[in-house]
């Protein structure tokens, strides 16, 4: 039957004898693990201990003094930048708040402008959105205006242009009938000279020399 080894229990060694004796080999135990782990793993350790009697024992493989400077340098460092980060969280909370409050403020406006949500407003309040509403319908009226204005310049210019390409399309039509004309009447003369000739030739040949019997 195999028997099973039972886990030492840890608690305090009551024996002063035997608790200092234990103290002193678990300790350069201790520290020989520490060596071998600074070693292996190319590490900075830096080990403090006291005993019972107020005793101190350190281990460190290079200076104890540099490693807890080190340590000290680092905790700063961390709590710095946890301040910092603390202090850059609740900036971007308040900014969120305020950026909440105006969203909400503008859609009311918004909505009120649009003529909902009037029933909580007074006299005053209704007088100061009836003064938003009217200028911005005036502003509304004149930008439709400026825009209108724009548009029938434009259509102006696009008559202006399609008049004077009509101007242009009767001036080739008059060019292009006058050409015609004159060809016409280019072609009318050469026919009547052809003619002319030959009727004159026709004649002298009726009205040649008599011939001799």
């Amino acid at each position: 039957m195999k028997m099973v080894r039972q886990k030492t229990q840890i608690r305090k060694i009551e024996k002063l004898a035997a608790r200092q004796v234990t103290f002193s080999k678990r300790r350069r135990g201790l520290f020989k693990k520490a060596q071998e782990l600074s070693t292996l793993c190319d590490v900075d350790i830096a080990l403090i201990v006291f005993s019972a009697t107020g005793k101190l024992f350190h281990y460190s493989p290079s200076s104890i003094d540099q490693v807890l400077e080190r340590r000290g340098l680092l905790q700063s460092k961390d709590v710095g930048e946890l301040q910092q980060t603390s202090q850059e969280i609740e900036i971007a909370h308040r900014r969120r708040a305020i950026l909440s409050k105006e969203l909400a403020e503008k859609t009311c406006e918004l909505r009120q402008i649009k003529g909902e949500d009037l029933q909580g407003l007074d006299l005053n309040d209704l007088n100061k959105l009836e003064a938003i509403v009217e200028s911005g319908l005036a502003a509304v009226i004149k930008t439709k205006g400026q825009i209108m204005l724009k548009e029938i310049s434009a259509l102006k210019n696009k008559e202006a242009q399609l008049l004077g390409e009509n101007a242009h399309l009767k001036e080739l039509l008059v060019d292009h009938w006058r050409d015609n004309q004159l060809l016409e009447l280019s072609l009318r003369s050469r026919d009547a000279r052809h003619i002319y000739n030959f009727d004159s030739s026709d004649t002298l040949l009726k009205l040649g020399q008599p011939s001799l019997k």
